[in-house]
């Protein structure tokens, strides 16, 4: 009974209510270390997350944004800039709480339509990063450039079915969202920069088949930021695969976006969800 409840639990939840209110003043933001543009983005977040379980996520997911550990940033970057990008094409978005059981990062709404979204970003952590790739030797890796994104596309297709294996127990449709900041294999920030030549196509008809056998993902984003892709050899296309290839002078938007829906899942997007994500591309 309400008699019962210990007087911390209201002095926390008035603390919560008070804190959603406005942005965040400039110094309070320096320091946290956040630049403008994030901080409008975690206003932004704030402003349309309004649960406590979303307020209480946002509250672990904006110090992540200044860690030391590079991985840790881009984790926490991908998962912001989704939760932005869905809320601005008009989607209703709370994130679920953080569990030992592993789950999506946002329950959705587009009207009564639900669906789950999981953020990725393909950053190891600081120590495996500098470890060489298991069963090649560094000569191997820094070598032919098609060779290298064949390697990207065998990695993309692990962390596909690494999430797959959380995300196998809901009933609404599910989009697993893979953001790969860094292509250089090795991740090492003082090394020279080694661009990926990628095959985009080769890439798309491999998360294809790869879906066909996981029934729970209804569909794959992929964010690519610096991978080169290679010229298409053939004028076919996968009905449906959706892709947005942007010049390189757009440094603020991913190299390439790519939507991969599952030809075989249980859940498959509706037609306006299938809109929302087209937009997001």
């Amino acid at each position: 009974m309400a008699r019962f409840r210990p007087r911390k639990t209201f002095k926390l939840v008035t603390h919560l209510r008070e804190g959603r209110q406005g942005p965040l003043p400039a110094w309070k933001r320096e320091e946290q270390g956040l630049s403008r543009d994030l901080e409008e983005r975690c206003s932004t977040v704030q402003q349309h997350c309004s649960d406590e379980a979303s307020y209480l996520r946002l509250g672990r997911l904006v110090p992540r944004l200044t860690h030391y550990d590079y991985g840790v940033r881009e984790s926490a970057l991908a998962e912001l800039e989704l939760a932005t990008q869905l809320i601005r094409v008009g989607a209703r978005v709370n994130f679920l709480p953080e569990s030992q059981a592993r789950t999506a990062d946002l329950e959705c709404y587009l009207g009564r339509e639900r669906f789950f979204v999981e953020a990725t970003a393909m950053v190891g952590s600081a120590e495996r990063r500098q470890l060489p790739i298991r069963g090649l030797a560094e000569i191997d890796v820094q070598g032919d450039e098609e060779d290298r994104g064949v390697i990207l596309i065998h990695r993309i297709l692990a962390r596909i079915r690494q999430k797959a294996k959380q995300l196998a127990d809901y009933c609404d449709p599910v989009v697993l969202c893979i953001s790969v900041p860094r292509a250089d294999l090795l991740g090492d920030k003082m090394s020279r920069h080694e661009e990926i030549w990628l095959d985009l196509k080769a890439l798309a008809c491999s998360v294809t088949v790869l879906l066909t056998t996981l029934r729970q993902l209804s569909a794959v984003m992929i964010a690519l930021w610096d991978v080169e892709p290679l010229p298409s050899k053939a004028g076919t296309r996968l009905a449906n695969v959706e892709l947005v290839e942007r010049p390189k002078r757009q440094r603020g938007y991913p190299r390439v976006r790519m939507l991969v829906q599952n030809p075989g899942v249980r859940s498959p997007l509706t037609e306006l969800q299938e809109e929302t994500f087209r937009q997001v591309l």
